[in-house]
C-alpha cells in the first residue's frame, strides 16, 4: 500500500525546540539529518541525500553558489533562479554545514533525513470503493430524486453548500484551471477526461518538471488520492458517475508523491508551485503536508531551508495570480494552542517524540502566508471529528466526511465524501484532504465568475461568501462527558470554521 501524505495530521507552526534527549539508541531530534541518514547506513559508502540550497536570487550569486557547491561534493539536481532555490544531491555528510557558509546563501538543508531510496512510514487508511451492488441502489436514487448524475444521491457534500443548484446556475469557467498537487491523476477517468489539462500538468517529483505524456498520471491504483481529489474539484457533469463542485473548470494534476515510499519531499512541492505558477495555473490544492517533518522548527537548519525553500516557491506563484488552498489536517490538534506533540517526525527514518509550539514550528505549506487553511465538517455542518482547528489559523472549512458521528441519509448512508478513482473507479474518502478540494472548487466558482480577481481578492471572497454556524455549545462527540475540542471565538470568525463553511450556490450568484 502506498504511503499517501494526505492531511493526516497537518499543523501549521514555526520553530520549536528540540528538547529531546538521546534514549534506546536514537539520535536526539536536534541532529543533523546527515547524521541521522548516516546512523541508518551501516555499509562503509556514506549515504546520498537531497538537499535545498536557498541563495540571493540572481545569476551571478547562483553561479558562485553552484561553484562551492560542486566543491563540496554536491551535483546539481534543478535550479530555480527566479526564486534563488537550487536542488542539491550530495553524499557529504558535512555538505549543508559547509554550504551554509558560502557567501550568497541564506539557508541551506538536507530535505529529507534518510538515504534518498529509503522507504517510509503507512499512510492513513485504505478507501472504501463503491461496490457495483451499491452503484446500482444510488444511481436507482438518484434517478428517483431527480439528480443530475448517477452517484449524485450519495454526494450528500454537494447539497451541503448547495454545489448542485450552483452548476445550475455557473458550474465554472473552462478558462480556470485547479492544479491538484499530489500522488497524480487519472486523466483517463472518465468523469475527469473532459476537463482535464494536460499542458497545465506534469510529474515534479525529485525537482525537476517531466511534462512526458501521462508523466502526472498516478503509479499504481493505490495512489488514489489525487484522482479522488481531482473528481471532487472538476468532475464533469456527462451522465457518468458523481460531479465535481465547479464541473466547468479545468484540473491539472501535479505528482510530487515519491515513488519508494508515497512520501512529498520539499523539492517536488518546490517543482510543483514554480510549474504551477509558470504554466499558468488560477488555483492549487494541495491536501498534504511537506515530509518528512509534520512541524518544521526554525531552530532546525534543516527544518528551516525546507520553509524558506517551500515558501519562496509558493509566494512566486502568488505574485503570478495562483491561489493556494491547504488542508489543516487530521489529528485533532488546536494549531493555536501552547503546545502540541510530534511523534510522526521525521517519518523517513526513525520518528522522535517532541513537543512544539505550534506558533514558532510550521506545517508547510498549509501555515505559509497566504496559503488558505481549510478544515473539515460533516453533514451536520460540524467540525469533523478528526479535523485539525485553530483560530487565527483556519481560514475557512469546507466537507471533508465523518463517518463516526455525522451519518447521511443517503443511499449508502456513508458519511464520507465520494470521488473518483483510478481504473475508472469510484470511492469513499474522509479528511481535511476531501475539504481542502471542496473549498478550491468554490474559489474556482468564484474566479470563474471574477476573472481578474487576484489570490488576495480572491481569498477575501472566499471568506466573505462562507456561511459561519459559529461555536458549538457542546462538542462532545462520543458522548463521554469529556469536550474533544474546543472552539474560541464567535459567530464572525472562530477556530472551528474560520470564517465559515464555505457555500458554492452564494459564490455563483
Amino acid at each position: 500500500m502506498v504511503h499517501l501524505r494526505s492531511r493526516r495530521r497537518l499543523a501549521l507552526a514555526v520553530p520549536v525546540v528540540l528538547s529531546l534527549t538521546a534514549s534506546l539508541g536514537f539520535l536526539p531530534a536536534s541532529a543533523s539529518a546527515a547524521e541521522r541518514a548516516e546512523a541508518t547506513v551501516q555499509d562503509t559508502e556514506a549515504p546520498k541525500l537531497a538537499y535545498v540550497v536557498n541563495t540571493n536570487a540572481d545569476h551571478r550569486t547562483i553561479a558562485s553558489v553552484k561553484k562551492a557547491i560542486a566543491a563540496a561534493d554536491g551535483s546539481v539536481v534543478a535550479t530555480y533562479e527566479k526564486i534563488g532555490v537550487i536542488v542539491v544531491h550530495s553524499a557529504n555528510p558535512a555538505f549543508a554545514e559547509r554550504i551554509r557558509t558560502v557567501r550568497g546563501v541564506q539557508s541551506a538543508g538536507a530535505t529529507r533525513t534518510a538515504p534518498l531510496t529509503a522507504a517510509g512510514t503507512t499512510d492513513e487508511g485504505a478507501a472504501e470503493i463503491l461496490s457495483a451492488e451499491a452503484a446500482a441502489r444510488t444511481a436507482k436514487a438518484s434517478e428517483a430524486a431527480g439528480a443530475g448524475e448517477p452517484l449524485e444521491a450519495d454526494q450528500w457534500d454537494l447539497r451541503a453548500i448547495g454545489a448542485d443548484k450552483a452548476a445550475e446556475i455557473n458550474p465554472g469557467s473552462d478558462k480556470v484551471t485547479v492544479a491538484v498537487i499530489d500522488t497524480g491523476v487519472d486523466d483517463t477517468h472518465p468523469d475527469l477526461a473532459p476537463n482535464f489539462s494536460a499542458s497545465q500538468s506534469a510529474n515534479c517529483v525529485g525537482g525537476k518538471a517531466d511534462t512526458s505524456e501521462g508523466a502526472w498520471r498516478p503509479y499504481t491504483a493505490e495512489d488514489y488520492h489525487g484522482t479522488h481529489v481531482a473528481g471532487e474539484i472538476a468532475a464533469a457533469r456527462n451522465g457518468i458517475g458523481v460531479a465535481g463542485v465547479a464541473p466547468g473548470v479545468k484540473v491539472a494534476g501535479i505528482k510530487v508523491s515519491d515513488p519508494d515510499n508515497g512520501l512529498f519531499y520539499p523539492e517536488s512541492v518546490v517543482c510543483a508551485f514554480v510549474f504551477a505558477a509558470d504554466h499558468g495555473v488560477e488555483i492549487t490544492n494541495n491536501s498534504y503536508y511537506v515530509d518528512p517533518w509534520l512541524y518544521n522548527c526554525m531552530d532546525d537548519p534543516d527544518q528551516r531551508a525546507i520553509v524558506d525553500a517551500v515558501n519562496r516557491a509558493q509566494l512566486y506563484a502568488q505574485k503570478k495570480g495562483t491561489l493556494h488552498l491547504a488542508s489543516a489536517g487530521n489529528s485533532n490538534h488546536d494549531l493555536d494552542s501552547d503546545a502540541i506533540v510530534d511523534d510522526s517526525s521525521p517519518d523517513d527514518s526513525t520518528p522522535v517524540e517532541r513537543t512544539i509550539d505550534p506558533h514558532e514550528c510550521f506545517d508547510v505549506p498549509t501555515q505559509l502566508p497566504g496559503v488558505v487553511t481549510v478544515s473539515a465538517t460533516g453533514v451536520q455542518n460540524l467540525k469533523s471529528y478528526y479535523s485539525s482547528y485553530g483560530k487565527g489559523v483556519v481560514d475557512v472549512a469546507a466537507p471533508g466526511g465523518d463517518r463516526l458521528y455525522q451519518i447521511p441519509d443517503t443511499p449508502s448512508k456513508n458519511g464520507r465524501i465520494l470521488s473518483t478513482m483510478p481504473n475508472n473507479q469510484y470511492g469513499f474518502l474522509q479528511g481535511t484532504s476531501m475539504a481542502s478540494p471542496h473549498a478550491a472548487g468554490v474559489a474556482a466558482l468564484l474566479k470563474s465568475k471574477y476573472p481578474y480577481a487576484g489570490p488576495a481578492e480572491l481569498q477575501a471572497l472566499l471568506k466573505a461568501q462562507a456561511d459561519n454556524p459559529g461555536c458549538p455549545a457542546s462538542y462532545d462527540q462520543d458522548g463521554d462527558g469529556t469536550q474533544d475540542a474546543t472552539c474560541e471565538g464567535g459567530s464572525r470568525v472562530n477556530g472551528f470554521y474560520g470564517f465559515g463553511i464555505v457555500n458554492a450556490l452564494r459564490a455563483v450568484k
